[in-house]
């Protein structure tokens, strides 16, 4: 494991600390992608709307991708504070269609991953099959390990 890549959830930390310690540990460079839904761009691009209107003045899409790095970016000092790795923040956001799967490959290929790090989703298999599940899409898509920790 040379670069290493783990999908930043603001709800489940324990994920992000163990990528870090074990990239760590190998001297790999962590790379942390938080990823904006649809609706979650949505919603942070219309409150920006109204400060901008506020402000009288205008924000492109990237102030929206820059909010969400800066969070994962905190987070993240906070849990590698005694941790002596190498790591990046990238902002990323699913397009409308687009399944969070893909858009987490296309990050790991632009950014020479070799390892995959996610929070699994708990569903039945009836579930899996009606809506898909991601940790199983990467492991079945992905070229290289995928290591997924039920959130």
């Amino acid at each position: 494991m040379d670069h290493p890549l783990v999908v930043y959830d603001d709800e489940n930390t324990d994920l992000l600390r163990e990528a870090g310690e074990l990239a760590a540990g190998v001297d790999a460079t962590l790379t942390v992608v938080s990823l904006m839904t649809p609706d979650e761009f949505r919603e942070a691009r219309e409150a920006l709307d109204v400060v901008a209107q506020e402000e009288h003045t205008s924000y492109d899409d990237s102030v929206v991708i820059d909010a969400a790095k800066r969070q994962a970016r905190e987070t993240g000092e906070e849990l590698f504070e005694d941790v002596d790795v190498e790591w990046t923040v990238v902002g990323a956001r699913i397009g409308d269609g687009e399944s969070e799967a893909d858009r987490i490959l296309e990050v790991a290929d632009q950014n020479d991953v070799d390892h995959v790090f996610i929070t699994g989703e708990k569903r039945s298999p009836t579930g899996k099959a009606v809506f898909g599940d991601r940790a199983q899409s990467l492991i079945l898509n992905f070229d290289g390990p995928v290591t997924s920790l039920l959130g």
